[in-house]
């Protein structure tokens, strides 16, 4: 029995649903791309647990016994410093990011991917900051399709990496998460992230949708204090 609530039929009827009128060769590249992402997202479930047992006293030598290899293979896959305060919906928003960028044929992340990211995460408090703003996720979902650059020949396979903008946006979502006195970083800080990266795509698209650096992050402030005010109270 599998541990998890779902099964290779239930993938299979989600994706002949969503793509009704695909030939299957069309589904065979979509199968493709959903199995990288659920492979992503395995990797990601690990590197939570390996981050909570390292945080609990584990040494290396006792996480590589439980995941199989030897100490020097378990270093080697721990996530990046960068994503370890990194929640786990931020965390889908970046494999959402990775593979927004490989159905457009991109071989890079780039910020205008990352907040596409975002908008495939709609439990995450940067949707609701996005949506509420632009008036509907559509609004925002032009806005970023008319500034992606043209597709290229194939998609690209394996690691995609990060242009030298989106670096900079999840070093900000960081700062902006601890300039908030926040000892995560969610979502919405990484939409912080992506306004303060200057002249940016994802800037210049927040800034087109009527968002201000000083204004978002008093909206972020605000929003995260009425959500953590009934945990105070219990």
């Amino acid at each position: 029995m599998s541990p998890l609530d779902i099964s290779l039929a239930d993938l299979i009827t989600r994706l002949d649903e969503e793509l009704p009128e695909a030939d299957e060769l069309a589904r065979v590249s979509e199968a493709r791309l959903r199995a990288q992402t659920l492979s992503d997202l395995g990797d990601q479930l690990i590197d939570h647990y390996v981050s909570k047992a390292k945080r609990t006293g584990a040494s290396w030598t006792e996480i590589g016994d439980a995941l199989g290899v030897s100490k020097q293979a378990a270093q080697q896959r721990r996530a990046p410093a960068a994503f370890d305060r990194f929640t786990q919906l931020n965390r889908h928003g970046i494999v959402l990011a990775q593979e927004a960028a490989r159905t457009h044929k991109h071989d890079f992340i780039g910020t205008e991917h990352l907040l596409l990211g975002l908008l495939g995460e709609p439990r995450g408090l940067a949707y609701e900051v996005l949506v509420a703003k632009a008036g509907s996720e559509r609004r925002v979902r032009d806005a970023v399709e008319e500034r992606l650059p043209p597709a290229g020949e194939k998609a690209p396979r394996g690691h995609i990496p990060f242009r030298p903008e989106s670096k900079e946006a999840i070093e900000q979502a960081s700062r902006a998460a601890a300039d908030l006195g926040h000892d995560w970083v969610g979502t919405e800080h990484t939409l912080l992230g992506l306004i303060r990266t200057g002249d940016s795509p994802a800037a210049r698209i927040l800034r087109d949708l009527g968002f201000s650096p000083d204004e978002l992050r008093e909206t972020v402030e605000n929003e995260t204090a009425a959500r953590l005010a009934p945990r105070d109270r219990r």
